[in-house]
């Protein structure tokens, strides 16, 4: 009962009085579909060996940072040849060129027919940060950095030095509520457990799990198991009806409703979702990851039957603390999120949806240029990766540091300040999703301290 009412928890207790009239009504809507998918690579992705220079003087800077080649001693740096050749089409990066992770063909595919993007050297930032800024006392940084559970909430909320209880998936789909009313599910839908990610103030996320709504035990078809889902629906009808009940009770009684309500809904749904030739149902062992976007991918195919015009999905796949054994483990990360990706984005044009959803990366933080012996530690900007057929793809932005140590950027170990803030990026794909200009601020609390409010990698 406690796995199955996990969404109804987190929707029945955000509905306000305000939020049940937006529902009843339907108010305003959206003639079109969209969906943003956030894929969260948990640990903090050593993101230097994902996407690295080719270039001569620049792999030679990267390869010295990274103390030599991965196998060789305490080495980490990736074999020049044998990285995965991309084409960004930027007019500005002065012949320095770039390839991916061996592992990670499917994303070279997609990047180098325009269906990806990279955004370079991207992290929590409150206002624009030089080093000399980072080094005098007083400067504004966001809390805590290099820390896992603090850099996390950084990239989830935005939040900066504020304290606040609310994600910027939340907030887009707070801004969204009037629009999205009528819609049969919460638009924000987590299958990775409670995120902060998307809590909002009146909206809340619907919990499922990675292959669809948990049932209660004990509700099936047969004619006791259905008289005693009756009996328990007249039980919760009763108690939230009753005065001589407590507040707690009826609150009780009403997320015990909820979750009936949606684990009926979602999975009477995904029962009419068909098999995607890249993600099937059956013959194969999908990983977590690849699971988890399957029945995203489900979800999106059976939006009609849910009378779904916008959700933001997260998904996550851990592992990414890589402060040993990184040669060994990253080419498996890696190829799991490249492949998962890439069926993923396979399944969405096999369903004619490939340009209405767009999938982003988030991780805690990037991690040093230097090796610990056989790792990495915990560091601050990185790459993330863009994927979609609104992407403007085969494109890297942001500024690409120069991976020396000791550089403009480089606080210490090769830990890099960002050029780029999660409050840009979240302001860019916020306003692909349909959130107006005006609301911006109130997703990315910070955006005002920056000039470029639009990354322009969405379309």
């Amino acid at each position: 009962m406690k796995a199955a009412a996990a969404g109804g928890l987190a929707y029945a207790f955000g509905r306000t009085a305000g939020t049940v009239h937006a529902q009843s009504l339907g108010v305003g809507g959206f003639n079109d579909y969209k969906a943003l998918v956030c894929v969260f690579l948990a640990g903090g992705n050593d993101c230097w060996n994902m996407v690295v220079p080719t270039s001569t003087a620049e792999y030679n800077a990267y390869s010295r940072s990274r103390g030599g080649e991965a196998g060789v001693g305490s080495g980490l740096a990736i074999p020049q040849a044998s990285l995965l050749p991309i084409s960004p089409q930027n007019a500005n990066l002065n012949g320095v060129t770039f390839g991916l992770h061996p592992s990670m063909t499917g994303l070279q595919g997609l990047f180098n027919s325009a269906q990806a993007a990279v955004v370079a050297n991207i992290g929590p930032l409150i206002r624009p940060t030089t080093k000399a800024q980072y080094q005098t006392p007083g400067w504004e940084l966001p809390p805590q950095l290099f820390s896992h559970n603090d850099q996390q909430d950084q990239w989830h909320t935005l939040r900066g030095r504020q304290l606040v209880k609310t994600g910027w998936g939340g907030r887009v789909a707070d801004a969204l509520l009037s629009q999205t009313g009528s819609q049969q599910l919460p638009l924000a839908v987590s299958l990775a457990g409670q995120t902060l990610f998307e809590a909002g103030s009146a909206a809340r996320p619907y919990v499922m799990g990675p292959t669809g709504a948990a049932n209660f035990a004990g509700f099936g078809t047969g004619a006791v198991a259905l008289a005693r889902r009756q009996a328990f629906q007249a039980v919760l009808d009763a108690t939230v009806t009753s005065t001589s009940n407590t507040v707690y009770e009826r609150a009780y009684a009403t997320v015990q409703a909820s979750a009936l309500q949606f684990s009926d809904r979602v999975n009477t749904a995904l029962g009419q979702a068909v098999s995607f030739t890249s993600l099937p149902d059956t013959g194969v062992t999908l990983s977590s990851l690849s699971t988890q976007l399957r029945t995203v991918a489900k979800m999106i195919s059976v939006r009609s039957q849910l009378a779904m015009s916008r959700q933001i999905f997260f998904v996550q796949i851990g592992g990414f603390d890589t402060h040993d054994d990184l040669v060994t483990l990253q080419p498996n990360l890696l190829g799991d999120v490249s492949n998962s990706i890439k069926a993923f984005y396979d399944a969405l044009v096999e369903m004619g949806m490939g340009s209405a959803v767009t999938l982003f990366t988030h991780s805690d933080f990037g991690r040093t240029l230097t090796s610990n012996g056989d790792g990495s530690d915990h560091a601050w900007g990185g790459i993330q990766f863009v994927v979609g057929g609104a992407v403007r793809g085969a494109t890297l932005y942001g500024d690409y540091p120069l991976l020396e140590i000791g550089s403009a950027l480089d606080v210490g170990g090769g830990r890099f300040i960002p050029s780029v803030s999660v409050d840009q990026y979240a302001a860019t794909l916020a306003s692909w999703f349909g959130v107006a200009d005006g609301d911006l601020p109130v997703v990315s609390p910070n955006i005002g301290n920056f000039s470029q409010r639009n990354l322009g990698f969405m379309l």
